[in-house]
């Protein structure tokens, strides 16, 4: 029934190993090492690869864990007890060998051990699925404690809430009455109740009393209309006035912003959180002059030299999940306090307590220390990127192949896709990239327009006088109604037969419930097969990042009908400087997608673009 059980230590050292098949299982054992342990996403002991479900479990104390490996079309119901039970006897068993400073790891033999207990766990599934499930009867259910006298509630002892009266009354509830359970008091309490109720009813309400036919109407206070002088004296009139074309008010827009220019040159800059915290504890960070960011000081503990020896020396407390309970709890709350999806922190809370269960807790250490700093470095952990997006890098790639580099734009309604596009369009020309935009949303009613007048904007900041004659941004664009897979396809081959450099496709914003338009955004992906695909998000959402993100991935990988589907890539994460310090949002989606957050939106401008910066993130939640 088992493919593979492995022990091994953090380090990689493997102890002890079984195979039941010839099959090669590094591959997968490799994938929960990347993915769950070093992702710190150790909230599910259960991870799947292939065909293959992956169960494991982490002992702190030696730092060891043990891996059980089955076929995923497999429900094994004694795997937990088996890994249990395969954890207390390998540590009982080997105990003095693992807690040896020069230990060598060659004298475990566990074979016949391994065979007894998973004889014992097979006998245990089997008799748990053979024995029938028993229906509680109605003398052990919590409802038939209930009486009338405790579905009553009083108030100071002397009256009973009408509320619960009515309850009593619409649900009818039938309870035998005794005398010994309902005093004579509480009888004469439902009864005046029931009178009063009874006398609500039958009481003529005002409502329905009929209007005499001779009173007159009362006249309602409305809004006097505004009158408008046409005659060229009023100023709103003027205002109004937009009949003539007005090239200098067009241009005036633009006067002051000629500033823009220059200040998106190079990589992105990391996203700045304010620190609002007091000055005691501000004291204990300083700012780095190359990072955006403040680090700890390495002077500020204040754990003299001898203390800190006597730390390493004392105390050998092991943590249990039980001393660590109240402090997940209040992680937790304060977690979905700041915005952070609901499943999400309590995976995290779970991966916090598998991590530290069973570790040394030193004697001058406190839980709710220990418990705080590995949230936080974990949370750090999953922010940080697992591969490295270098957009510019990639472009000027793509550009040495003489083929343009594509991004595609994706995500759900009124998250700000077209306007973080123009940014992202800005931040290309300003390090000399011209760029095509193909307008694919052919939905929204002026969704081209919107694209048009960035593409005015951005002219008129970067002019072709600056670049050798050379427009800088041109929109490829085919009206509306027309299917936004040919006008991709289109707008790339116009952009590799004319050289230009990067092709922004903006898609229509759809939910992602509605199978339709995730079927046409995974055949626009799919026959065009862009190098970036982005999803942009809003930083205000909670959990529904969550079903956003989940539901895009897997109509991107059911509806493409490929072996390697091309699935999101990476997130922009948008409306970041209306959330002050409930920055979850950026936790919930990274921790979802595993893929990194490229561009934060953080104003209006197109020069409100920053890059995240996961530790400044992670102070601000954590604050």
């Amino acid at each position: 029934m088992l493919d593979l059980f492995t022990i091994f230590t953090k380090g990689g050292i493997v102890l002890w190993c079984f195979r039941n098949t010839s099959e090669f299982f590094a591959p997968s054992v490799n994938a929960l090492i990347r993915n769950v342990l070093m992702q710190e996403r150790g909230g599910n002991s259960s991870y799947s690869h292939d065909k293959l479900t992956l169960q494991y479990k982490l002992d702190n104390e030696f730092e060891l864990i043990f891996v059980v490996a089955f076929q995923k079309i497999l429900q094994l119901a004694y795997i937990d007890k088996f890994l249990s039970d395969i954890h207390l006897e390998f540590r009982d068993k080997y105990k003095n060998v693992l807690t040896a400073q020069g230990r060598e790891f060659n004298n475990f033999d566990f074979g016949e051990e391994f065979q007894r207990l998973l004889k014992d766990a097979e006998n245990w599934g089997k008799m748990q699925s053979a024995m029938p499930r028993q229906m509680r009867s109605f003398e052990e259910s919590n409802k038939s404690k209930k009486t009338v006298a405790s579905m009553i509630e009083r108030k100071g002892g002397d009256s009973v809430p009408k509320k619960t009266v009515k309850i009593v009354e619409a649900e009818k509830v039938n309870v035998k009455e005794d005398d010994d359970e309902i005093n004579g008091n509480t009888e004469n309490e439902i009864l005046n109740a029931r009178k009063k109720l009874a006398d609500k009813f039958t009481k003529k309400t005002p409502a329905d009393k009929k209007k005499s036919p001779k009173s007159p109407v009362e006249k309602k206070n409305t809004k006097a209309k505004r009158v408008w002088e046409l005659n060229g004296n009023s100023k709103d009139a003027v205002t109004l006035d937009r009949s003539k074309d007005r090239p200098e008010d067009i241009k005036s827009d633009f006067t002051d912003s000629d500033r823009m220019v220059g200040q998106l040159i190079g990589n992105i800059k990391d996203i700045e959180v304010e620190d609002e915290s007091s000055e005691e504890e501000s004291d204990d960070y300083e700012e780095d002059s190359n990072k955006n960011y403040a680090k700890p000081k390495v002077a500020a503990k204040k754990t003299s030299g001898m203390l800190s020896m006597f730390k390493g020396l004392v105390g050998s407390k092991s943590i249990s999940n039980d001393d660590m309970q109240p402090a997940l709890d209040k992680l937790r709350d304060h977690l979905i306090a700041k915005n952070v999806a609901t499943d999400i922190a309590q995976k995290l809370c779970e991966s916090v307590a598998s991590k530290l269960e069973g570790k040394v807790l030193g004697t001058f250490d406190t839980i709710a220390a220990t418990v705080k700093t590995t949230l936080n470095d974990s949370l750090v952990q999953i922010l940080s990127p697992k591969r490295r997006i270098d957009i510019l890098r990639d472009c000027l790639e793509a550009k040495r192949n003489r083929r343009p580099y594509v991004m595609t734009f994706c995500g759900v309604n009124g998250v700000g896709k077209s306007t973080n596009l123009a940014k992202i369009c800005f931040w290309l020309i300003e390090n000399n990239l011209n760029v095509l935009i193909a307008a694919c949303d052919t939905f929204r009613a002026g969704a081209v327009e919107q694209l048009r007048t960035h593409c005015r904007h951005l002219n008129s900041l970067h002019p072709k006088e600056k670049h050798n004659g050379r427009e800088m941004v041109q929109l490829y664009e085919k009206g509306y109604g027309k299917d936004a897979a040919g006008i991709a396809m289109e707008a790339i081959r116009f952009a590799k037969d004319s050289g230009i450099d990067v092709v922004l496709v903006d898609t229509a914003g759809r939910m992602q419930d509605n199978e339709p338009l995730m079927r046409a955004l995974a055949k626009l992906i799919k026959i065009n097969e862009p190098d970036l695909v982005l999803f942009v998000g809003e930083a205000l959402v909670g959990n529904e990042a969550v079903d956003q993100l989940v539901k895009f991935n897997q109509a991107l990988a059911d509806y493409s009908s490929m072996d390697n589907p091309h699935v999101i890539d990476g997130i922009v994460l948008t409306k970041f400087d209306t959330i002050d310090d409930k920055v979850g949002a950026a936790i919930s989606m990274t921790y979802i997608t595993g893929q990194p957050i490229v561009f934060v939106g953080t104003g209006q401008t197109y020069t409100d673009l920053k890059a995240l910066n996961a530790r400044a993130v992670v102070h601000a939640l954590m604050k």
